[in-house]
């Protein structure tokens, strides 16, 4: 569950502007402040069943935009990159050709 928790919180991040402000809403209640279902349709005076609703759809929408235009996914190549860089420069284990490997690395995700 938290994994999923982090995996919606990044794709928020990323894609939140593609959504409607109900539904920016719902999500950050949601998953960034922890509000239950009850506690949100309270908030809004409507049912759980239809913030669940919408949560679910969100989440669906959310996955689909991470699937067309896979901005977390480099998030993550690029910070796998970026950690193996500094792992070899502060050891002095990176090679001057791995280091040229990874920045072009970099740049191809870009």
């Amino acid at each position: 569950m938290l994994e999923k928790t982090t995996r919606m919180n990044y794709l928020y991040d990323f894609y939140q502007s593609l959504l409607t402000p109900k539904q920016r809403s719902y999500m950050a209640l949601y998953y960034l402040d922890d509000f239950s279902l009850g506690e949100i349709a309270e908030e809004y005076n409507v049912s759980r069943q239809a913030v669940y609703d919408n949560i679910k759809r969100t989440e669906t929408m959310l996955e689909e935009y991470e699937k067309k235009l896979l901005l977390f996914k480099k998030f993550q190549e690029r910070t796998k990159l970026i950690e193996e860089m500094e792992e070899g420069l502060k050891d002095a284990t990176l090679s001057q050709q791995r280091l040229s490997e990874l920045v072009n690395e970099l740049a191809k995700l870009d």
